[in-house]
């Protein structure tokens, strides 16, 4: 029981910390969405994210968060594999999340619409 424990479980604080933020992530988008609806109803969004910022800080201080959260999940689950060897299950699928994640938010970036 132990050994499946150790295979699941990550073994390091940094495996703990990857975990951690890929878990918030989609909690913090979530509140940034509600945010838009109840707050931000008829402001309209900014061209730019510092003019976002002064029209809807609260919606866009939430969603910087989490994508900030997201990106920061995959480098330390990165570096959790690569300089810690921390395999455990919840640190490789918190790495591959927070990987596509962060591919999302480059194509997005790339090919804005």
């Amino acid at each position: 029981m132990r050994e499946l424990l150790r295979r699941v479980v990550p073994g390091t604080t940094l495996g703990w910390w990857s975990v951690g933020l890929v878990v918030v992530t989609p909690i913090l988008l979530a509140i940034g969405a509600s945010f838009r609806d109840l707050l931000y109803e008829g402001v309209a969004a900014g061209d730019s994210i510092p003019e976002d910022i002064t029209r809807r800080p609260a919606l866009a201080l939430t969603m910087l968060t989490g994508m900030t959260a997201g990106v920061a999940g995959f480098v330390t689950g990165l570096l959790a594999i690569v300089r810690r060897r921390d395999y455990a299950w919840l640190v490789l699928a918190a790495t591959v999340l927070g990987g596509l994640f962060t591919l999302f938010l480059m194509a997005e970036v790339a090919f804005s619409h």
